[in-house]
């Protein structure tokens, strides 16, 4: 029987390489060459490493954020969840727990800050955006609350230098290892699972998907999990990798990861996004940034071009759309009145 769905209409080559996750990755290929031709110091053995410990926490967070925003909702609240896990592990530390006993309670903190979030959006059924802003504040006035201006430092060596090392002899972090791992772990889960297949109908149609037998609030529910679990994993590796606790650290990050979200091609409408497009968005934005930084250019100026990029790519997405759904419209027909023969209208 013939194939007759859109997604087989054309050749697989094409499928696979005239995409948006595609363009991304050459792209990324293209500024990463650029950089190392065109930027002093780029092609030091030092930039890797930093480049990466630098872009983990927004690999780590862009994970989970990715099969949210599919669904058609988001989380304003991750970059909190960092901040207030930090927190968490410092206040713990400092009263004499250890690292792993700290690191477990702000795992907990995490999954308890998802499951009210998932709750009011699944369940009581607010708006995503509305939430997370409120929570946004809420996390974060608890972990300032919690520390005050104060910053907690005193960290056990071995965990500090943990979060900056290598792997054996080569320039990867050691944080290399379970980004990969997570990146495999989201990767099935979204695109070969039948819980990711729902992620899709929910973010396509929710209402279509809930009849079609898809647990749509349970489904939101452990996106939700995910997501702040995961950021209170970032947050550990961000307090150990800076060596300090405070109710401030990441302010500001759930935008980095949004943008890197929406430019690795998923669709802030929902219904659409792969995570490999997503992975080399993130990359991008750390190369560009990484690159822009040892050329001396300016925080604001580098949040204005990443920006920029952003907006581009959604005004292009959208052009694209339009420019497809017009070559792809029927030719209308009008039928003539002598012969009874349709005729181009």
């Amino acid at each position: 029987m013939a194939r007759t769905y859109p997604a087989h209409a054309k050749p697989l080559w094409r499928r696979v390489l005239l995409t948006r996750e595609m363009a991304v990755i050459a792209l990324l290929v293209v500024v990463i060459l650029y950089s190392l031709r065109n930027v002093p110091n780029f092609g030091n053995p030092l930039t890797l490493p930093y480049l990466l410990l630098d872009t983990a926490p927004i690999l780590l967070i862009a994970l989970p954020m990715t099969l949210v925003i599919v669904t058609g909702e988001i989380d304003l609240s991750v970059a909190s969840v960092v901040g207030l896990s930090s927190v968490t592990l410092g206040v713990l530390t400092n009263a004499g727990f250890s690292v792993p006993v700290a690191a477990l309670v702000s795992l907990a903190v995490g999954v308890v800050c998802g499951l009210f979030n998932g709750f009011l959006v699944a369940y009581v059924g607010l708006p995503s955006l509305a939430v997370t802003i409120g929570t946004l504040a809420l996390y974060r006035g608890i972990a300032v609350g919690l520390l005050g201006t104060k910053a907690v430092t005193d960290f056990p060596d071995r965990w500090t230098h943990l979060a900056t090392a290598r792997i054996g002899g080569t320039q990867l972090p050691v944080i290399v290892v379970p980004i990969v791992v997570l990146a495999a772990v989201f990767i099935v889960l979204l695109h070969f699972t039948p819980f990711g297949r729902g992620v899709f109908d929910i973010g396509l149609s929710a209402d279509t998907a809930h009849f079609s037998g898809v647990p749509v609030a349970r489904t939101k529910l452990v996106l939700f999990v995910l997501s702040s679990t995961v950021s209170a994993f970032a947050g550990i590796f961000f307090t150990l990798r800076y060596g300090s606790s405070r109710g401030d650290n990441a302010t500001g990050m759930e935008l980095q990861v949004v943008a890197a979200v929406l430019l690795g091609g998923v669709s802030i409408f929902g219904g659409r996004g792969a995570l490999h497009g997503v992975l080399a968005g993130v990359l991008l934005i750390g190369v560009i940034s990484s690159a822009l930084r040892l050329e001396s250019v300016t925080v604001n100026v580098i949040n204005i071009i990443i920006g920029a990029l952003l907006v581009l790519s959604v005004i292009s997405t959208s052009v694209l759309g339009w420019f497809v759904r017009r070559r792809q419209r029927p030719t209308r027909t009008t039928t003539s009145p002598a012969a009874g023969q349709p005729s181009p209208a």
